[in-house]
């Protein structure tokens, strides 16, 4: 549970060959970021995250981007689940399910989220090109991936349309977004159960 500042926060460090990354999170926080992973469009995405969130974030990465961009969006997705799993706990009192359409000019994405303790992406997301950028808009992907593994949810993503591929990944991040604030946000009918029959969400 809490290592940081509020009693749902968390902060996880993990240093490889490839990357080195620092990550805090506050679950009832304000959406406040600070960003560096030295990939540009990643860290406005990674913002998204926080903002749309309510999640306090800071995330510091330095990785071997002299390669590509991959161990380190991957890696941070993998630090960034972790400090949200860890700073859930036992996963007391939330609401633990969420879904949401969300529109940005042409583009409408779904995210669907259950904060399950037993960890499966469903991607339904496609890409006309394949960068943003100099961005891969298959790391879009990796990044949700790695983030539902070490957060322990279940995350359905889904573009039910979309031209504009900046458009399409942001959607991507804002839904999840919107979608994990009302599954982490405490549930007053239920303070201090844990919302399942099995009596855990340890998986």
């Amino acid at each position: 549970m809490a290592d940081g500042k509020g009693a749902r926060s968390a902060t996880i460090e993990r240093k490889t060959k490839e990357t080195e990354i620092a990550v805090t999170v506050d679950l009832d926080g304000t959406g406040r970021s600070q960003i560096a992973t030295g990939v540009g469009f990643f860290d406005h995405m990674l913002d998204q995250l926080a903002r749309h969130s309510l999640i306090d974030m800071t995330v510091k990465a330095k990785g071997d981007l002299h390669i590509d961009d991959h161990h380190t969006v991957e890696d941070t997705g993998i630090a960034i689940g972790q400090a949200i799993a860890k700073a859930l706990g036992e996963r007391r009192g939330i609401a633990r399910y969420a879904s949401i359409d969300l529109a940005m000019d042409e583009t409408l994405t779904k995210a669907a989220i259950d904060v399950s303790g037993r960890p499966f992406l469903v991607w339904n997301v496609l890409f006309s090109a394949p960068k943003i950028g100099t961005f891969d808009t298959e790391l879009v992907r990796e990044f949700f991936q790695a983030l539902a593994q070490n957060a322990g949810i279940t995350l359905h993503v889904l573009n039910h349309y979309g031209v504009n591929n900046h458009h399409i990944a942001e959607t991507c991040f804002k839904a999840v977004a919107r979608a994990l604030r009302m599954a982490v946000e405490p549930d007053v009918r239920q303070a201090g159960m844990i919302p399942s029959t099995k009596g855990t969400l340890k998986g």
